[in-house]
C-alpha cells in the first residue's frame, strides 16, 4: 500500500485505477483501509478540480415544481398573481426576500440557491 496525495490529473487517473482494482476489499483489511483512504483523497481532488456550482434559482424552482406536480396557478398562491409567476419563471421580474421565504419554506429549495443572481 503506497498512498500519496493526488497533485495532479495523471496522479488522479493512476488512483481510479487502484480504486477499481481494490473497490471489493473487506472493511478493516489492509487494502479496506486503503480503499477508505484512496476515496476520501479522490473525493478531496474531484471538489477542488470539479467543483459543481449551485443550480439557478428559476431552473430549481421549475425543477421542484415538476417534481411536486405543481403548475403556475400552484406557484402564484405562494408569490402573487399568475402574470408574476409567468414573468418569475421568464426571467423577467426577481425573486423578493419574502417570496424566496416562501418559496424555499414550500418548495424546500435551500436560500442560498435562491438569492442568487440569475440572467
Amino acid at each position: 500500500m503506497n498512498i500519496a496525495p493526488i497533485k495532479n490529473e495523471d496522479d488522479y487517473q493512476k488512483s481510479l485505477s487502484r480504486l477499481e482494482e481494490i473497490f471489493d476489499a473487506k472493511k478493516g483489511t489492509p487494502k479496506g483501509d486503503e480503499l477508505e483512504i484512496l476515496s476520501i483523497l479522490i473525493d478531496r481532488y474531484e471538489k477542488d478540480n470539479f467543483p459543481i456550482g449551485m443550480p439557478d434559482p428559476i431552473e430549481a424552482i421549475k425543477f421542484r415544481m415538476e417534481q411536486m406536480g405543481m403548475n403556475q396557478n400552484d406557484l402564484a398562491e405562494l408569490v402573487g398573481f399568475k402574470s408574476r409567476v409567468s414573468e418569475i419563471l421568464n426571467k423577467k421580474r426577481k425573486l423578493t426576500l419574502d417570496m424566496i421565504r416562501k418559496l424555499s419554506a414550500t418548495l424546500h429549495i435551500p436560500t442560498e440557491v435562491l438569492v442568487q443572481d440569475y440572467q
